[in-house]
């Protein structure tokens, strides 16, 4: 039986993903009834000030955009008038409230996530118009935004502006969001938010890595799992016209050569394992100031339970789990339990595990990935 979500405005994920992903935009009306949002504005803008902030200002002035990255001076953003917006990237990473809200989009797989953003704007502002190449669900916090969309082909941007703004834009629908209400736009619908009054936006971003970055970070990963045996040797060198050009038999031999450079599907999902739940640049863990030794963490993990740092990442293929860009091959009954804190984000207490899987854990808790910070239950 297909379980409707009012999330999903009373549609079933199998009919949402057949009917809309990454097909057409959905408007859902009051998709999380009595959500008000997980921050207010001060909140927000305090977030936006902090060292290792992920922050854009957005300013438009008689027409023309200004673009500054944080962090931001406190000060300074209290002096903020006219239209301005205020973007935050990775708010899941530091608000456990965040990462709970991002469950609700679990039919949707992990490997596909890129975080919460958060935004604020007070009355008229915006980022313009604009597409990504993402699919987002636009939540609606406290306030009211008006969102204009257009799947219209013709991308062209303005010249020499500091964002990617749609230099014509040719609005199809609009409505007006009040919090609980969500929009879903897939990759490349035009789109355009306008504060109707002091009003935030939750984005809910599902990455879509370009076929090229993919296969570039692919040569990166192989080239330290490549062997290829033996050094180039021309015994029957013969002499060349033009000593300039590079000779066929060179060719010819570096070719095959290169050719012994080979890859399966396994290796293939070992990167994608790895590199999908890599850390981003700014993102650091930190490690237990005093930490249990690892009788202690067992018996700690056994009555209080685990879930993951914020900050972590994790995905599972086969009999490997993937953890912030490392990869661990385990036991078919450690895959089990670990699949189940990837998907979850946490192992309750009293969960039965085997001697591996508690090393691995114990290694975990080290790095600082996961926290003993669970209730008792």
């Amino acid at each position: 039986m297909k379980t409707k979500l009012t999330l999903l405005g009373g549609l079933s994920t199998e009919e949402f993903l057949r009917d809309y992903w990454q097909k057409k935009p959905l408007l859902i009306r009051q998709a999380v009834p009595g959500f008000k949002g997980l921050l207010n504005p001060q909140q927000l803008v305090e977030l936006s000030c902090l060292e290792d902030a992920q922050a854009r200002l957005v300013k438009q002035t008689r027409g023309n955009w200004q673009l500054a990255h944080g962090p931001f001076d406190p000060d300074e953003m209290a002096k903020l008038r006219g239209k301005w917006t205020v973007l935050v990237q990775g708010v899941n990473h530091v608000l456990p409230q965040a990462t709970e809200l991002l469950k609700r989009f679990n039919f949707i797989p992990h490997a596909r996530l890129d975080d919460l953003m958060v935004s604020y704007a007070p009355k008229g502002g915006g980022v313009g118009p604009h597409f990504d190449a993402y699919d987002v669900f636009l939540l609606q916090g406290c306030g009211h935004r008006r969102w204009q969309i257009s799947t219209q082909q013709d991308r062209s941007l303005i010249p020499g502006a500091p964002l990617r703004i749609l230099q014509r834009f040719e609005v199809e629908q609009e409505w007006v969001l009040e919090a609980g209400d969500m929009l879903y736009l897939p990759p490349h619908c035009g789109h355009n938010g306008i504060a109707e009054d002091d009003c935030m936006t939750y984005s809910i971003g599902f990455r879509t890595p370009a076929y090229q970055e993919l296969a570039e970070q692919f040569l990166v990963y192989l080239q330290d799992r490549i062997c290829v045996d033996g050094m180039y040797a021309d015994p029957d060198l013969k002499t060349q016209i033009h000593p300039s050009e590079i000779g066929t038999p060179m060719l010819q031999q570096v070719a095959q050569a290169i050719r012994k450079v080979q890859w399966d599907d396994e290796d293939v999902a070992n990167f994608l394992g790895c590199y999908l739940s890599e850390p981003k640049p700014h993102i650091f863990f930190d490690t237990p100031a005093k930490p249990l030794s690892a009788t202690r963490f067992a018996q700690a993990l056994q009555t209080r339970g685990i879930t993951l740092d914020l900050k972590t990442q994790m995905l599972c293929h086969g009999s490997t789990v993937f953890i912030n860009g490392d990869s661990h091959p385990v036991g078919k009954g450690g895959y089990r339990a670990l699949r189940e804190l990837a998907d979850t984000r946490e192992l309750p207490a009293g969960k039965k595990l085997t001697q591996e899987t508690l090393e691995l854990l114990y290694e975990f808790y080290l790095d600082g990935y996961l926290d003993l910070t669970a209730k008792r239950r």
